[in-house]
């Protein structure tokens, strides 16, 4: 062998020994998995709230963690745009989470365009995405089996997961006029009034 290629078969052996194990380490670290019941889905949920930098779009079947609730308006009120898309019947409640998260000025429209909007899934400043069967509940976090994953810096998951949010954004309603129309309602006695 010649000295060049003696030169360079050291360097790529030199790259495949030390470089390979990095890379590996760095995959596993951009990828957290959780379970529940018991706090690991939960708390994945949290650190990718807690991570975001400029935005959160959260797609939602049943929504009622007050945990969740409270991260998501502490991340908007440090100036990261949050918005949410969730399944009209299982959060058209007067007192839910989501009518919470609108009253504190977040971004939620409610979707009622199929039997159940069934998705579970985070976009975290359009680069990760949290998913999994876990629903934003405390009974997901302490009584149900549910799971999820956090894929860190993966702007390539990310974008197809935001063009589904897109989708189901457009095609839901703005709770705010929901929710107006409901205190109008109530006001005037047509809800939970004297004459209901």
């Amino acid at each position: 062998m010649s000295k060049p290629v003696k030169v360079t078969a050291a360097i790529v052996l030199f790259l495949l020994t030390f470089t390979s194990p990095l890379s590996a380490s760095t995959i596993i670290q951009d990828m957290e998995v959780g379970f529940s019941p018991g706090r690991t889905a939960q708390q994945i949920v949290m650190t990718a709230i807690e991570e975001a930098e400029t935005s959160i779009d959260i797609a939602a079947y049943s929504f009622t963690s007050k945990p969740i609730t409270l991260a998501l308006v502490d991340a908007q009120n440090r100036g990261v745009n949050v918005r949410v898309v969730a399944d009209k019947k299982s959060n058209g409640g007067k007192y839910t989470a989501v009518t919470y998260l609108a009253n504190h000025r977040v971004p939620v429209r409610l979707n009622d365009k199929y039997a159940i909007m069934h998705n579970k899934f985070m976009i975290v400043d359009g680069r990760s995405v949290e998913t999994g069967s876990f629903n934003y509940t405390q009974s997901a976090a302490s009584r149900n089996a549910e799971n999820v994953i956090y894929l860190r810096n993966r702007p390539d998951i990310a974008e197809k997961y935001t063009r589904e949010f897109n989708r189901l954004w457009s095609e839901a309603a703005d709770t705010k006029a929901t929710y107006q129309h409901t205190m109008q309602d109530r006001r005037s006695g047509i809800l939970g009034g004297k004459n209901g």
